[in-house]
């Protein structure tokens, strides 16, 4: 039985951060960082109705083949994403997809003709999780959610790769390390995650793969190189939809 973090609420009853409650949310969950993309990403849904928006999270919730669907932003970085992850645990979330951007690391992410990256797993290059678990577990996402978004980047015949991200604390560790005292070390280790074929770098992954792990709920991601598109988008929600028709047959 995975063990469960306790509820903290405000005086409304309500999950302290995401101002949400059980019954606001659906079971499934897309979870990009930016609040302002949940507004285009609830237009995919059906009757979406926007439920909260305290600090950097911003909920929608609508449905997607009858069945109740949202989306709440995690805002930037590891600690927020813990947040709201747990949080929306609590609310009944039971799958989430972290759809949002990224940046190139490895030569073959240089392929242009890549819109993105399907997530399959993270490096822990950040502390929120630390204080979860050791450095030694795994970051991995949940492979009927990977192949499920897999599936559905291919029926629509958009170029997807596969692969592992990078997950850091510091933009600007990685965009400007020679700044950083600490530089020779930061230079170094980029150098590793383009030599161990790393194709993507952001800041929630690790976070969101780790929580969900440990909280015993599924966990997926799908990232656009560069700018958000109405792709990654488009195939999050016809993952939801293989999801959701897999998960009628086997009840």
């Amino acid at each position: 039985m995975p063990i469960q973090s306790k509820e903290v609420l405000n005086d409304a009853g309500q999950q302290y951060h995401i101002h949400c409650k059980r019954g606001d949310v659906g079971k499934y969950v897309l979870v990009p960082g930016d609040p302002f993309r949940t507004d285009k990403i609830a237009k995919h849904f059906d009757d979406p109705k926007l439920i909260a928006f305290n600090r950097e999270h911003k909920t929608w919730t609508g449905t997607i083949d009858g069945e109740k669907v949202s989306v709440t932003s995690t805002g930037m970085g590891g600690p927020s994403t813990a947040i709201a992850i747990e949080e929306l645990i609590h609310c009944g979330a039971e799958v989430f997809i972290r759809i949002g951007t990224c940046g190139r690391v490895c030569e073959e992410s240089y392929n242009e003709s890549l819109v993105g990256v399907i997530l399959t797993g993270a490096v822990r290059d950040e502390g929120t999780t630390l204080q979860y678990v050791p450095a030694e577990f795994p970051a991995i996402a949940d492979r009927h959610i990977t192949d499920a978004l897999a599936r559905a980047a291919a029926k629509k015949g958009y170029n997807f790769a596969e692969g592992i991200a990078h997950s850091k604390d510091s933009f600007y560790g990685q965009h400007d390390p020679d700044s950083m005292p600490d530089s020779a070390r930061l230079n170094a280790r980029w150098q590793a995650w383009v030599k161990s074929g790393v194709m993507a770098s952001e800041m929630e992954a690790s976070t969101l793969f780790v929580v969900s792990s440990i909280r015993g709920v599924k966990a997926g991601a799908i990232m656009a190189y560069g700018q958000m598109n109405d792709q990654t988008i488009e195939i999050a929600c016809d993952a939801i939809r293989l999801l959701i028709k897999e998960n009628k047959k086997g009840a």
